[in-house]
């Protein structure tokens, strides 16, 4: 999982330098394995910030256009220190992908060579899915 996690952080990395962020200068790159492939995704922002996408998100969606479902690992780059974990609302994305949030390894890394990691698990617990809806 260890070589995994070093390739998903790489590519995050990269797509880090791609994030469009012209207001709130916080860029961030992702990349996510799904089904065996690997996605990545920079933050969109626009001026009506609410309509901003997340990179995680943007990560999410391009592995779903190539039909990927299950989510197997994520790496999250920013230029933070520490770095930033994912927020809420992709936390709840991710967790709709998982089918075993415990087994979800999460990285998230800067540039500086910063790591810290967790399971989606640690980072979402008891999350609303859609085995909860009636």
């Amino acid at each position: 999982m260890s070589d995994l996690l070093d390739e998903l952080a790489d590519v995050a990395l990269n797509a880090l330098h791609q994030a469009y962020a012209p207001y709130s200068k916080f860029r961030v790159g992702a990349a996510v394995r799904m089904d065996g492939q690997t996605f990545d995704g920079v933050n969109v922002e626009v001026a009506s910030y609410p309509l901003s996408v997340c990179a995680e998100r943007n990560a999410v969606a391009a592995g779903i256009a190539k039909n990927g479902r299950t989510l197997e690992a994520v790496a999250v780059a920013t230029e933070a220190s520490p770095p930033s974990a994912p927020c809420g609302a992709c936390r709840q994305v991710l967790a709709e992908f998982a089918a075993d949030p415990s087994r979800v390894r999460v990285i998230a890394v800067n540039d500086r060579g910063e790591r810290r990691e967790w399971t989606l698990a640690q980072l979402l617990p008891d999350a609303f899915r859609g085995t909860d809806l009636p």
